[in-house]
């Protein structure tokens, strides 16, 4: 009985349509919903689809062969045919086009297209795997549709891939075990997302984590197969009218799903890829007698295994049985590093945490991850540029209020507050049980103690006095003090049992929006501080100066404000009691003061000493007038003559005054001597 490939051709036909289908609902389901694992097993669908269209085209081609074939040997029973159709092999390779055809497809263009199918499925599977591992939370929505959807795919996908592996139990209908295949694991992991997807609801995700990783390396895996297929069936051995199976035809996807169970599977992969029948060796059916103990015995100890808890250096387990915390002497079992033993699983279940690991919450803000080491990523924290990948804005109180306030002003400013929380676990106990998710309610505690601290600081103050209050200047350093001491009170509240290790408020800036505006604000804030802190470093220097210590400056104006209140009271006791005291302290002090109270009493000396004087000279000269007036007048006449006359030149001429002599007196100074006013050869010789 002859089989055509028509059937097989329709079959494929058939799956190839539905594959498309199947890859756009899933396609589209996934970018609408938003789960990345339903896009990525799209692309799993797509890979199908080219296996699927390779086989069309292949019994497409085989069906024409046959056809050419059939209508070839009705030619050669027609008696009325020519003789040009008596040679039968001439006849033969001239007409058969379409078997040429069908060669020249599976040798050449079959290794091609599986080359092709490889290569999409490493890139396509290295795409999503890096994908997934750089990609940040996106908002999902409606997880019962999607799993309506995976639940029809997976279903109509079962029986295409069962009834098509069927059909290749058939020597003729072979190739369509690798479209069964591979339509059968897409079938599954359809099943599994499904199942994954309902989970979601309550709000159990580890399924669908585990299938997002599951879709991208099964492409990688398939796809280094069909690579490592193709060169090997370089160096096969090819016999005469033996099957040759394609490259992309996945033995791996065949064990589940070839007919025959698995050691058949196993057993013509290994017959297929050497050339002889190795499964007939006396080897492999020993091997395969002693398989199910060697399993059993193998199933039963990793099952005995799992009675040793093996702790890290930098953890501890505890032990629960049935479900809860084994008691050692009145205490939960807390089993530290090195190797534990118990019951095993699922009577004893061992949970390992680092207890001596540093663990961080990032508050405020989402880390920018780096895409190869995933990592936050370390760089410049400018006010004008966006730290992180997201940030979040903090209320904080606003330096004027009321009647202060600009129009339209509010008394509240926006802060960003990156403040990275870092804890560790001190009692592992209280961590697992006295709450269902610890990590959450830890990171709602800072969230909350955060908030109500900023509500109630400022971003800057005014006053000098009060920078310790400022979360932008020195108010840090106790506000990071404050906030950590509030976040461990309400951990130890809640029943926790966490320690609270660092705090950190690096990371406070405005919004990069105002960052501008708001540095004009604060540069503006500080030049008035300065300036204040200027006036007080002159006030100081100042008074130092003028009394030799700012606090002696202070007493004695408190001194004379009192002086002042008791002279406008008119209390004479306690203005000669305060005067005393001032008297006192200005003798006491120091600086400019000292020296012009010392400067005044110098000249008050002075001016006393010269009234004394001069009062005494008065009286002598008094006496003296009175006993030779004549005398003390030419005395006094020529006292003045001296004092006025003394630094003028002065010519004495005496004479008779009953002579009538004429002197003339030239005063004229000479500027250049005569020749006889030179006297000095004269006086030389006579010596």
């Amino acid at each position: 009985m002859t089989i055509s490939s028509k059937r097989a051709e329709y079959v494929a036909l058939a799956s190839l349509i539905f594959s498309v289908l199947s890859f756009g609902i899933a396609f589209f389901v996934g970018r609408w919903s938003g789960f990345a694992p339903v896009s990525a097993l799209s692309w799993l669908i797509l890979s199908a689809v080219l296996v699927w269209l390779v086989l069309v085209i292949q019994f497409h081609q085989r069906a024409l062969a046959e056809q050419e074939k059939l209508d070839i040997s009705q030619l050669a029973k027609d008696e009325r045919a020519s003789t040009i159709f008596q040679a039968k092999g001439e006849r033969a390779t001239m007409f058969a086009v379409a078997q040429r055809r069908l060669e020249i497809l599976e040798k050449w263009f079959i290794p091609v297209f599986a080359a092709a199918i490889a290569a999409y499925q490493i890139a396509l599977g290295l795409n999503l795997l890096n994908a997934i591992m750089t990609a940040a939370e996106r908002e999902t929505k409606q997880p019962l549709v999607c799993a309506i959807c995976m639940t029809a795919i997976a279903f109509v996908g079962f029986l295409i891939s069962r009834y098509a592996t069927g059909m290749s139990a058939h020597p003729q209908w072979k190739p369509l075990r690798a479209g069964g295949s591979i339509l059968l694991a897409a079938a599954i992991l359809c099943f599994a997302l499904a199942i994954g997807l309902t989970l979601v609801q309550f709000r159990i995700l580890p399924l669908l984590n585990v299938i997002g990783f599951v879709v991208p390396i099964l492409l990688l895996v398939l796809g280094l197969e069909t690579a490592l297929n193709i060169v090997l069936d370089i160096y096969r051995p090819r016999l005469k009218d033996q099957y040759s199976r394609s490259a992309f035809d996945s033995r791996l996807l065949g064990i589940i799903n070839e007919p025959g169970g698995i050691f058949r599977t196993l057993a013509s992969t290994i017959d297929y890829q050497f050339g002889f029948k190795v499964s007939q060796t006396w080897f492999y059916k020993l091997l395969e007698k002693a398989f199910r103990p060697r399993v059993l015995f193998a199933a039963i100890t990793l099952y005995l295994l799992s009675c040793i808890v093996v702790v890290a250096p930098n953890e501890n387990a505890i032990i629960e049985h049935f479900g809860n915390p084994m008691k050692d002497a009145d205490s939960v079992r807390i089993v530290g590093p090195g190797l534990a033993f118990k019951r095993p699983w699922p009577i004893d279940i061992a949970y390992k945490y680092p207890t001596k690991k540093v663990m961080e919450l990032s508050i405020g803000f989402v880390p920018k991850l780096d895409p190869r080491t995933g990592e936050p990523e370390a760089g410049p924290l400018l006010w004008g540029e966006a730290h992180h990948h997201e940030e979040y804005l903090l209320l904080v109180a606003g330096e004027q209020m009321g009647e202060q306030l600009a129009a339209g002003g509010v008394p509240v400013s926006l802060l960003i507050a990156a403040v990275p929380v870092q804890y560790r676990i001190k009692d592992l106990y209280s961590f697992i049980y006295n709450h269902s998710e610890p990590e959450k309610l830890l990171e709602s505690i800072c969230y909350r103690e955060l908030t109500r601290f900023a509500a109630s600081a400022k971003v800057e103050v005014d006053d000098s006095t009060d920078m310790d209050k400022s979360l932008l200047g020195a108010g840090r350093a106790e506000a990071k003090r404050i906030l950590t001491e509030n976040i461990q009170t309400a951990a130890d509240n809640a029943g926790l049992g966490v320690e609270i290790v660092f705090v950190g408020l690096q990371g406070i800036h405005p919004p990069p929006e105002v960052a501008p505006d708001y540095q004009k604000v604060i540069g503006a804030v500080q030049k008035k501080q300065a300036a204040i802190l200027s006036a007080h470093a002159r006030r100081n220097r100042q008074l130092s100066t003028l009394a030799g210590s700012v606090a002696d400056a202070d007493r004695l104006y408190d001194l004379a404000a009192e002086y002042q209140a008791a002279k406008e009271q008119n209390d004479s006791e306690k203005i000669k009691t305060l005067s005393n005291e001032l008297d006192l302290a200005f003798t006491q002090s120091k600086g400019n003061i000292f020296k012009t109270l010392r400067q005044a009493q110098s000249y008050a000396f002075e001016q006393a000493a010269l009234a004394q004087a001069t009062g005494r000279r008065f009286d002598d000269q008094l006496k003296a007038y009175n006993a030779a007036k004549e005398i003390y007048k030419r005395e006094q006449r020529l006292a003045v003559f001296e004092e006025a006359l003394e630094n003028i030149r002065k010519y004495v001429i005496v004479g008779d005054p009953n002579d009538y002599q004429i002197f003339e007196i030239d005063l004229q100074e000479k500027l250049t001597p005569s020749l006889y006013d030179l006297t000095g050869y004269e006086e030389s010789s006579r010596k």
